[in-house]
């Protein structure tokens, strides 16, 4: 009789530890252990609504397709490197 179990839980082991280690990583970066109920653990308390009704400005039949002013085709000064 051949000694072929050693192998087979060789082979058994990878996809195990794949699962445990997938698992694993899962865990550490979702915090799925470690989140809580917002709607049950946090109070929030409602104000009443502020502010005013007053109107501020109105355009009507505008035709221009673009906003005086805007920088979308100038890359380099919209884009700046954080030092």
């Amino acid at each position: 009789m051949s000694d072929d179990s050693g192998g087979i839980w060789l082979l058994a082991l990878g996809p195990a530890g794949a699962t445990a280690l997938y698992w694993a990583i899962h865990r550490y970066y979702r915090n799925t252990d470690k989140s809580h109920a917002f709607e049950r653990e946090t109070a929030v308390e409602a104000k009443p609504v502020t502010g005013s009704e007053s109107k501020v400005d109105t355009v009507t039949g505008t035709q221009a397709t673009r906003i005086p002013g805007d920088n979308a085709k100038a890359y380099r000064t919209r884009v700046k490197r954080v030092r």
